[in-house]
């Protein structure tokens, strides 16, 4: 049996097939569209999941939809009377939008599914399950555990915005949710929107400028904005907001309370945005920890399943896998919107049709998220000549050695191998890699190829089996969701002068034997690698430790800033010579940035919206 799991407009569209219960293939529609964050139906997406699976169309038997958009519409609804007669403007825009097209949602699901085969009845076929139910799912029946709690965290779905649940066996029980107006997610966007970053895209940025700044504002956050009672159970004063009526997260109130106006894009980061990130990542991170400390005492689990856009904040997990609560912390690696598409198709396959849970053994069943289009070596060089590339097609092991020796030159090298990642991690598929003993390859990569502020942080990816010698982590980490220090003999000391220094100026000074993955506060956003999951790019680590005596890499996303992550073939190579990746390696196929025509080179730096 064929179940296909939709996301779609909001933001992340995706689609999933599951088959007999197994994870067969599972994409975003902005990888195929190149539109970021693309919320459009996710046409291609699908049609990339039903070649995975080598069937049509005809051949689905059920189509489930991440959430109920009626819920949504009653919510907007209720929400606006509310508020009542504020907002009138908002509401006056939003309106005609979802009576056209929000309210009738199952029609135009249906209308566009008759695109890909006109005579099914997708009538009978479509069914709906609810947004924290899909993301709850999307963790649990994902897992490698056949008992835990899971907690989902995110803006809103359709009212839920923090829901806890209890998975056994087959059986996925929600337990407790809270509702919106009130959510973390929000909380967090609603910052992420005064430091000048983009909602539902810059959440990550946020979070990796807040290692900068001090939490100064971290008592006025507590005092004014969010009621946090022992057992993470939260109100926010909307007062002091204005995405329930209004056209903007935050109030006037909001202004006033730290002391001016949100920071306009792309204008200069002072210390205070700095200090306002780290006060509300400190916020956040106390919310998690009570939520999660109150879920391991009323359930009694060891493990713990996370998933919701506030999943994807590794600070945060990395703190609740150190407060010991739990034993093993599992997180969805598309957490966000995405994977809410996975998690309806198996929702409607364990619940819906009752179809009982395998065991893992151990494993996971997400593959390493490696769950989407890969391309033989022969079409690769078919695509890469009809781009005008001029490439080389080695063996193995000569691949292996001149990537390597690239690395260990200093060179910048784009990794196109296997299978694309699910989710907006790149994990060694659709890779720039680096060598981390560089102290100049962070400046290098964010400025010269990703085109993005230079305070962001790379992930270091370490073999599995080397990870406990070089991070306080002794734990699987496949997904870059887990933030850990790099331990203690592998750091620099800083000299007085050094730790004297404020905000964005400790930048550029080295605190390890990895400066380029390790964050100013010494952490690092870890991605373990494993053998049975990605061998090529476990292979790639042990040739540069063999030759350096370092197990890690700098793993960021084949892009740049604004772009998706890459693809196809034709996407890395437009990618490669739109920037300053010296080397790339698609399967077997090897390019030199020297030997490529100069004709090719594009001007990529403007050619997309920021993020």
């Amino acid at each position: 049996m064929r179940i296909l799991g939709i996301s779609a407009f909001y933001h992340d569209s995706a689609a999933a097939l599951v088959e007999d219960g197994r994870i067969v293939a599972a994409a975003q529609e902005e990888r195929f569209s190149r539109r970021k964050h693309d919320p459009r139906f996710p046409r291609h997406a699908i049609d990339y999941c039903l070649a995975e699976a080598g069937c049509g169309p005809e051949a689905i038997d059920h189509v489930v939809f991440y959430d109920k958009p009626f819920l949504k519409f009653e919510r907007l609804l209720e929400t606006y009377l509310a508020f009542a007669p504020r907002g009138f403007r908002s509401f006056r825009m939003a309106i005609p939008l979802w009576i056209k097209e929000k309210l009738f949602q199952k029609r135009l699901l249906r209308d566009e599914l008759r695109r890909f085969a006109p005579g099914v009845d997708w009538e009978s076929r479509l069914l709906f399950a609810a947004h924290h139910a899909s993301h709850a799912a999307s963790a649990y029946y994902a897992s490698p555990f056949d008992e835990a709690a899971v907690l989902t965290m995110d803006g809103v779905g359709e009212w839920a915005t923090t829901s806890v649940a209890h998975g056994r066996g087959a059986a996925l029980d929600m337990a407790r949710e809270i509702h919106f107006p009130h959510s973390l997610g929000l909380l967090y966007s609603a910052f992420t929107y005064y430091t000048g970053f983009k909602v539902n895209s810059g959440e990550y940025k946020l979070m990796g400028l807040a290692p900068y700044g001090e939490p100064r504002y971290r008592q006025a956050i507590l005092d004014h904005l969010i009621d946090l009672k022992e057992d993470g159970s939260f109100r926010l004063d909307q007062r002091y907001f204005d995405y329930c009526t209004g056209l903007t997260m935050t109030s006037p109130r909001f202004d006033e309370l730290f002391g001016g106006p949100a920071r306009r894009p792309e204008e200069l980061l002072t210390q205070r945005h700095m200090d306002l990130a780290a006060s509300i990542q400190a916020v956040l991170e106390e919310a998690v920890l009570r939520l999660t400390r109150a879920l391991a005492r009323d359930t009694g689990s060891r493990n713990l399943c996370l998933a919701g856009g506030v999943a994807l904040n590794c600070v945060a997990n990395g703190k609740v896998l150190r407060d010991g609560r739990f034993e093993r912390v599992w997180i969805q690696p598309a957490a966000g919107d995405a994977g809410g598409a996975l998690g309806a198709a198996l929702a409607a396959w364990h619940q819906h049709l009752g179809h009982p849970r395998e065991p893992s053994g151990g494993a996971d069943r997400m593959r390493g998220a490696y769950l989407g289009p890969a391309f033989g070596d022969d079409e690769v060089a078919r695509r890469l000549a009809a781009c005008g590339a001029r490439f080389e097609r080695v063996d193995d092991g000569a691949l292996l050695d001149r990537c390597v020796a690239d690395l260990v030159a200093g060179k910048a090298l784009g990794w196109f191998q296997g299978r694309m990642e699910f989710g907006p991690r790149a994990l060694g598929a659709r890779s720039i890699l680096g060598d981390p003993r560089s102290p100049t390859m962070q400046k290098t990569l964010n400025l010269r190829i990703k085109y993005r502020e230079s305070f962001r942080p790379f992930a270091p990816a370490v073999l599995r089996e080397d990870v406990a010698d070089w991070f306080e982590l002794d734990a699987d980490s496949p997904y870059m969701l887990l933030v850990a220090d790099v331990v203690r003999r592998r750091r620099r000391a800083m000299t007085a002068a050094e730790e004297a220094l404020f905000g964005i100026e400790k930048l550029n000074v080295p605190r390890s034997e990895i400066p380029a993955v390790t964050h100013v506060d010494y952490s690092a956003r870890v991605q373990t690698v494993h053998r049975d999951t990605n061998p090529r790019f476990h292979a790639l680590l042990s040739r540069f430790k063999a030759a350096t005596g370092c197990p890690v890499l700098v793993n960021t996303s084949f892009n740049v800033r604004g772009e998706p992550i890459v693809g196809s073939p034709e996407d890395a190579f437009r990618c490669f010579m739109g920037s300053d990746i010296e080397t790339l390696a698609i399967g077997n196929c090897l390019l030199a940035k020297e030997a490529q025509d100069p004709a090719l080179k594009v001007d990529y730096k403007n050619a997309f919206e920021l993020d």
